[in-house]
Formats: C-alpha cells, structure tokens, sequence
C-alpha cells in the first residue's frame, strides 16, 4: 500500500523513491511486524486464555514434566503470527505482486486448517483435532490450487522444472507430474513445522532462519544481474517474496518474545501448519524446491524420526527411538530442554550456510 502511494506522489517528494527499493521494505515489514506482535502480543494472549481456561492439552502419552510445565498455556498463538504478517505484508508490500496474494493465501488457507484443528483440541480437551484422512484431505486440496497458480503465473520453461544445487545445469522436467511434487513439497513443509513444535521456542527460530535464507534467495531471483551471475533461475517480481519473508521473520520474532521458556503461548497448529505451507510455496515460487529440504533439514529429521517410529513399530513391534518426534527422543534422555532447544537451532543455522552455499558453488 504505502509502496503504490509512494509512486502516485514521487514526482512531489524525491525522497519516496526510497520506499521503491525492496531491501528498505524488507526492513520495515520485520520492525512492523515485530511491533506488532510487541503491541498487540498480550491482548491476544489474554484473549486466548479466556477462550482457553484449561490451555492446550497436552499429550498424555508425551514427556512426564510437560503435563506439570507446560498444562495451561493457551495454543493458537498462530493468530498473532498470521495477523502481524498480513500487517506488514498491507503496508509493505506491492499489492499488485501474483506471487504476495499467493503467499497470503497460502498463509492463510492453512491457518485456518490449523484453528479448526487447534478449536476441536480445546472443545474436546483432546490431543487430537481433526482426523489425519480428513486434514490432509483439505490441505491436498489447497495445494493442488496452489501449485496451480504459481505454475501458471512463471515462465512456462521453469514453471514445472526443478534445479539440482551443486550443478550447473541439472534441471529436469517433470511436466504434469510437478503437481504432485509441488504437493509433497508444501504438505512436507507444513506438517514437518507442525511435528518439530513441541518445545518452547523450538520450531520458531529454525522458521526465523529459513526465512531470511529465502528472503535472500527471493530477492537474488527476482534480480536478473545476480540471477544471471550465480546461474539461478530469473523469475521477475519474485523479489517481493523478500518482503514476505521479511514480515515472517518480524512475527517469528514477535511471537518468540512471548514463546521464549517459559511459554505464554503456543503457536498450535494455527502458526505452524500457516509457516511450513509458507515456506513451501515460497521455495517453489523461487524455484528451490531441494535447497528449502536442505536449509530445512531439521524439520525433514523430525518428519523422518516419526516415518521411522511408525514403520519400525509395525513391522517388527519395536521403537527406534525412545519417543517420536526426535526432540522427545532427547528429552526421554535426560536432556534439558533448552539444551535441545539451543543445539537444534544451531543444526538449523549450519544447513541454512550449506543450503545459501549451494548458491554459488555450481
């Protein structure tokens, strides 16, 4: 919005042209969206916690001392996420970008999965919300018009194509079958986000820093010297999803202020099924659909200590790991939460300098 009011006036006040330039938009949608968060954080917790008087229930069959620490603390924390983004991304962003509105609708068709899913939780007092059949049925469905979208919004010649990093030009076609793959990619990212938030602060910093990974990597694609520079594909206006990611990391930054140990809140299925599909898209959008599996390996770990868990329990009756998801596992160990906490984020921001490295080593 404020970027189409600069341009109506730039002929009177010069200094407009500022609001043109992606990098100080990326910079205002984090403060905005961080502020807003700050301002608007405990009113909506409050809210949260009339709406919620017992909090979210917590796995009975999960870590002993998180039905005594963690009972009570309202969920749906996504809401505060969700809201901040759109904020920022109204003020910031330019509104008449494809790839912004399939961003927000991404955001929020999932979100709002995850609040239904999160409101049979606390109805219910249960740890299950929507059948597994039923939520994957709907975000199936979502996907599939998202990837719609953006296949026919990029240049047709990379629109189902995906690039192998490391490799110059290793690039394969997978024509109509990119439908499916474009389906795993967004499923996998939200529902991988969903399993790695089970601690306080665990799966918001790692979201935090795939974003500014892919801020970067949106505004190198979306700029056709760099593009042509670093052998990646060009993809005009894909800069803007830097602005997007900005108000990402401003809202993760927001909502870790209130989920920092000891949580006020949970961001529930609402934020994490809203930030996992968002990071999918956005990694599709720019056309690195292996490198968000790289930057995002932790989520991928998590997702595959549960495949794991399942299989292995099945086939053979025995556990692999002493309690999927992985983090259990280490709590089931003995270790401190912050211990798993700090260590995973640390795992996070050496596949985010892997996953940035495949950029330039081709």
């Amino acid at each position: 919005m404020i970027k189409l009011l600069a341009e109506e006036y730039l002929n009177l006040y010069s200094f407009l042209n500022l609001f043109n330039f992606i990098t100080f938009r990326t910079g205002a949608a984090i403060l905005t969206s961080l502020f807003f968060s700050l301002i608007f954080g405990e009113m909506i917790i409050n809210s949260l916690s009339k709406f919620q008087p017992i909090g979210q229930p917590i796995r009975i069959d999960g870590p002993e001392n998180h039905i005594i620490q963690k009972s009570g603390t309202p969920t749906m924390g996504g809401i505060l996420i969700i809201l901040s983004i759109i904020t920022s991304l109204f003020l910031w962003s330019d509104l008449s970008n494809k790839y912004v509105w399939i961003g927000i609708f991404t955001l929020i068709s999932f979100g709002t999965i995850g609040i239904i899913d999160d409101y049979k939780k606390i109805k219910f007092n249960s740890s299950q919300g929507l059948r597994g059949r039923t939520r994957i049925f709907f975000q199936i469905i979502i996907c599939f018009i998202i990837i719609f979208f953006i296949i026919n919004n990029l240049n047709e010649k990379i629109g189902t194509t995906i690039a192998f990093p490391f490799f110059k030009n290793f690039v394969i076609d997978f024509g109509i079958f990119y439908f499916f793959i474009g389906i795993f990619i967004i499923l996998g990212s939200a529902n991988s986000v969903n399993l790695t938030d089970g601690l306080d602060g665990l799966a918001i910093v790692p979201v935090m820093i795939v974003a500014m990974s892919f801020a970067f990597i949106a505004y190198l694609s979306g700029n056709i010297f760099f593009a042509e520079y670093l052998l990646i594909s060009y993809i005009p206006g894909s800069g803007e999803l830097s602005v997007f990611c900005g108000a990402l990391i401003g809202s993760a930054l927001g909502f870790l202020w209130f989920n920092a140990p000891p949580a006020k809140v949970f961001m529930g299925d609402t934020g994490s099924l809203a930030l996992g599909s968002s990071l999918g898209s956005i990694a599709i959008m720019v056309k690195h659909e292996i490198v968000l599996a790289i930057i995002g390996g932790l989520f991928v770990l998590e997702t595959l200590s549960v495949i794991i868990q399942v299989i292995s329990f099945k086939f053979t009756g025995k556990r692999v790991f002493m309690m999927a998801p992985l983090h259990h596992h280490f709590e089931k160990k003995g270790w401190a939460e912050s211990t798993i906490v700090i260590r995973f984020w640390i795992i996070t921001i050496v596949l985010a300098l892997i996953g940035l490295a495949t950029l330039k080593i081709r």
